[in-house]
């Protein structure tokens, strides 16, 4: 009986629908751009750094916001592309990511920067921070530490109701 009221109680829960996808490398990063993004797609972009890869993505949607926490690197973005909205934006900070939209199809974060030990935590907190606030179709990450964790998990899938778990 308890196995069966573990069922139902999580049937009722809160379930996120975001797919997390996990890169490593700007190329593969940036290769996604053109088989998940869609024309009207709304985009927030996390750690724009010079831009390059919100070009990509300008050219992909027209509707993009694209930030950085170093108001220097937004500044020259900003310069170098003119035609894209970039908002300086610490990623932790999800009021003011709030304040930028209120939806958004795919979030792309590019948190290369974050090499500690801790870095496979706080990537994670910061996905699944996003995938509540804004409950997009996919989080794209570039970051070498969840691909790695990624590539070595296996979900479970329990065959039968009648049995209890070994």
């Amino acid at each position: 009986m308890a196995v069966r009221n573990a069922i139902m109680a999580n049937e009722k829960q809160f379930k996120l629908l975001t797919k997390y996808i996990a890169t490593r490398g700007v190329d593969e990063y940036r290769q996604t751009v053109r088989v998940l993004v869609k024309p009207d797609d709304a985009v927030l972009e996390i750690g724009c750094e010079k831009g390059t890869t919100s070009d990509i993505l300008s050219r992909a949607t027209k509707h993009l916001i694209a930030t950085d926490i170093s108001d220097d690197c937004v500044a020259m973005a900003r310069e170098r592309y003119p035609h894209i909205r970039f908002e300086a934006l610490d990623a932790f900070d999800i009021r003011s990511a709030m304040r930028l939209g209120a939806h958004f199809d795919k979030v792309y974060i590019d948190m290369s920067g974050l090499s500690s030990y801790r870095a496979l935590l706080d990537v994670i907190a910061l996905i699944t921070m996003y995938a509540s606030v804004f409950e997009p179709d996919a989080i794209i990450v570039k970051s070498g530490s969840l691909k790695q964790f990624a590539k070595n998990c296996e979900a479970w899938k329990w065959h039968s109701q009648s049995a209890e778990p070994e």
